[in-house]
């Protein structure tokens, strides 16, 4: 969760300008959007991204990911930039399996069966993976019509690279609570989530 504003000659970017600031900033605004599922809340005070993470994902895993929270990667992103800029910076260990994952970072383009990572025990929902979906594009204009807790009425959400088979695997993921999975959508400079308790129509 620490930043470093330095210049660094090893070619790895530097994380938050402000590392107790920017991050606590982070932390509020996707607070935010978990408290207010569809809300889509843009962030500032964003760090440099390596290659292959948004500013926003980057900022969410500075914000979210440290030492006690293992992090899943596709394999795509494996050995990467990426991977070495969140070593560094989240001091987190990567997860060799998807059980293993408190928090997984994943292309839309490339996410795995939802099943495969750790939806909570009985005695221990919240033994459950937040799953971060880097996607195309957010939009509160069309898509899926989200209902639940924290929602007055309705929300509107449509999710760019992301297919039906994604959305009613959520329908699945819903109808487990108090177990199951929470999304973080980030894009941009752009984030937006969706709890296990958010349920999904057309």
């Amino acid at each position: 969760m620490q930043g470093n504003a330095i210049a660094r000659d090893d070619g790895l970017l530097p994380g938050f300008a402000d590392s107790v600031r920017d991050s606590q900033r982070c932390f509020r605004a996707v607070l935010d959007a978990m408290s207010n599922p569809g809300r889509i809340v843009r962030l500032t005070g964003l760090p440099q991204a390596p290659a292959g993470l948004d500013p926003a994902t980057a900022a969410v895993c500075l914000s979210l990911v440290d030492f006690e929270t293992a992090l899943w990667l596709p394999k795509a992103m494996r050995g990467g930039p990426a991977e070495s800029y969140l070593r560094f910076h989240c001091g987190c260990p990567i997860a060799s399996d998807a059980s293993e994952a408190a928090f997984a970072l994943v292309p839309g383009s490339a996410l795995p069966e939802l099943a495969a990572f750790p939806i909570g025990h009985d005695q221990y929902p919240d033994r459950s993976a937040t799953v971060v979906l880097q996607v195309e594009d957010i939009r509160a204009d069309g898509g899926k019509r989200l209902t639940g807790p924290g929602i007055e009425a309705e929300a509107r959400l449509a999710i760019g690279g992301l297919d039906d088979s994604f959305w009613a695997a959520q329908r699945d993921n819903a109808a487990l609570y108090p177990l199951g999975l929470d999304f973080i959508f980030t894009s941009g400079r752009d984030v937006a989530a969706m709890p296990r308790t958010t349920r999904v129509g057309d």
